[in-house]
């Protein structure tokens, strides 16, 4: 099951749901797993939850690999991803008593580990420690998760391989081949990249094709090494190894244009000992496609850190807050519009920022120690540094805000949406996909410096930044509809277009009802899009692409061959079924 089945339930009426932004791959690996068998080592496999609805649904399971307690596993889960939702899975690792397709129940539980699917995709590779029950350490046990964007708009490509004359490994039959592809990281450590589909009794065996993203086989580095190698099957585990081939897809690029794809394929003990050793058959590349252009993902893989500012709107329209029917009103058993607004929307964002700090700011209030209105002040009193520790620390600095402050007015935005453009600015100048800025405001009524706004809005609309609004209360928002840019392209008083369409209004109200879930989708639903808007204007790739990657541009890369339509893009890369 992806991750987007079974939504829209929870939305709320007129909600259009938003469109899936992404799908992601996830690739697992384990280390130092515990030994359950008494004779052998355990045959670990992993089993893949997601939360929905408040239960959890089985998405998948892996294959089972034989006798091995640091187990790299050839399954690769496909999930549709969203930005805009928390979505929460849960990794468990059993030691297998029969075939992976099987329940779980009779099977010896290794340790388990929970994250959410966008801390794995802000940190590209996230490895942690595996926890038995009531959060006991499993040993040294771990799991590491590697993401890889592989949504019709990233770069991909798919290969078809095929081997001539290898040699044979059995003595009364021929031998099994499969093949596996690695890349070699900076560390001179190896990632699998794919494991085929086990070939029987065949030394010419033509192997399945198969997708894999550019990030995966190359971390989008042409020239970076790659390590082929092919193996007899054995169905202990103790595969043989017949031989191995080194490449780099730049080569692989430049060899299929020109129809002389194939390697030797060498087993380095053979060469060795044999004086008239040639090699141990060859490897041939049958087939080649590319398709490369950068999504949003590829930006936020590539280390760009969302940064969330929060303005609380605290005019003397929400009523006192001591009064419950204040909108500021603090109950100890119903958090008010504000709080739940702003815990839907910051616990998605915090995914995307390393540091999990948020700039939390008021406007409309009177602050001490003078009492003067202010239109951007920290709410934590320290101009210095007006960040917050999460979500929580946010929370924590507005209800400690409110008893000190004198709700007041008027109802200015520009001040705050200026302040966060010059972050903007500054981050602009580094001419880097680095950071992004969004800026959150919570307000109860209709902006009373709207030309001034509208100046705001236009300058930040050529900078890395979004502005979402969220309306508070019942007040008549017709107004703030113009901001949005879904009604029409933004003018200043001046007359100048916005560059982008970078605001998102919501009326609260209109969600009142729905679940966190539904508000953070329809409040940030647009984020993405203006993320990959920004930078594709400004020519900006994604961080860490070589020159030619960046170079690439839509469509197939040349290869001398046509583009078979309809191929591309209609199936997610699956584990190849009979390979441990």
């Amino acid at each position: 099951m992806s991750a987007g089945s079974e939504r829209g339930a929870s939305a709320a009426p007129g909600v259009v749901p938003a469109p899936c932004a992404s799908k992601v791959e996830l690739r697992l690996s384990c280390r130092h797993l515990l030994d359950r068998d008494p004779l052998t080592k355990s045959d670990p496999s992993v089993l893949l939850l997601l939360r929905l609805q408040g239960q959890w649904v089985q998405v998948g399971r892996t294959e089972v690999v034989p006798s091995c307690l640091h187990p790299t596993f050839s399954k690769v889960f496909t999930l549709d991803y969203y930005f805009e939702e928390v979505q929460k899975l849960r990794f468990e690792v059993y030691d297998s008593h029969g075939p992976s397709s099987h329940s779980c129940q009779d099977d010896d539980f290794l340790g388990g580990m929970e994250c959410t699917l966008g801390q794995i995709v802000a940190q590209k590779k996230m490895t942690q420690a595996l926890l038995l029950k009531f959060g006991r350490n499993a040993g040294k046990s771990t799991i590491t998760v590697i993401a890889e964007d592989i949504s019709a708009n990233n770069g991909y490509v798919e290969l078809s391989f095929r081997a001539r004359k290898l040699d044979d490994k059995d003595l009364f039959s021929k031998s099994d081949p499969f093949l596996e592809m690695y890349r070699v990281n900076d560390d001179q450590s190896e990632q699998l990249v794919y494991r085929t589909e086990v070939v029987k009794n065949n030394l010419s065996p033509a192997w399945e094709p198969f997708k894999v993203s550019l990030n995966c086989l190359c971390s989008c580095e042409e020239t970076r090494p790659l390590k082929g190698l092919v193996w007899d099957h054995d169905s202990r585990g103790k595969h043989d190894l017949i031989g191995e081939f080194a490449t780099t897809f730049a080569e692989m690029q430049k060899a299929f244009r020109e129809g002389q794809a194939q390697w030797d394929c060498m087993n380095t003990k053979y060469k060795q000992k044999k004086r008239n050793y040639k090699n141990s058959g060859v490897v041939i590349l049958a087939d080649l496609k590319l398709h490369r252009v950068h999504s949003f993902l590829d930006y936020i893989m590539g280390g760009c850190q969302v940064h969330c500012t929060v303005a609380i709107d605290f005019t003397a329209s929400n009523g006192d807050p001591r009064n419950s029917c204040s909108l500021h009103y603090i109950n100890p058993f119903q958090p008010n519009e504000y709080l739940q607004a702003l815990v839907a929307v910051g616990e998605v964002c915090q995914d995307y920022d390393s540091d999990k700090r948020f700039s939390a700011l008021g406007f409309g209030a009177r602050i001490p120690p003078k009492f003067e209105v202010s239109h951007d002040f920290a709410i934590n009193f320290n101009p210095e540094d007006d960040e917050c520790e999460g979500i929580q620390g946010v929370v924590e600095a507005y209800q400690n805000c409110l008893p000190r402050v004198q709700l007041y007015g008027p109802t200015n935005v520009a001040p705050i949406i200026s302040k966060v453009a010059r972050m903007a600015a500054a981050e602009e100048r580094t001419a880097e996909a680095s950071q992004y800025y969004i800026l959150l405001i919570l307000t109860d009524g209709v902006v009373t410096d709207m030309a001034d706004t509208r100046e705001a809005i236009v300058r930040a609309s050529h900078l890395p930044m979004s502005v979402i609004i969220v309306g508070v209360g019942n007040a008549d928002f017709t107004d703030m509809q113009t901001l949005d840019g879904d009604a029409g392209v933004l003018c200043s008083p001046r007359g100048e277009p916005a560059a982008r369409d970078i605001v998102q209004f919501v009326p609260f109200r209109e969600l009142k009802n729905a679940s966190p879930a539904a508000l953070a989708k329809c409040v940030l639903a647009e984020v993405p899009k203006q993320l990959v808007e920004y930078y594709s204007h400004k020519e900006l790739p994604p961080r860490g692409l070589s020159a030619h990657a960046r170079d690439g541009g839509p469509g197939c890369v040349p290869c001398g061959r046509p583009e078979r339509a309809g191929q591309l893009g209609e199936h997610p890369i699956s584990s190849a079924p009979g390979v441990p």
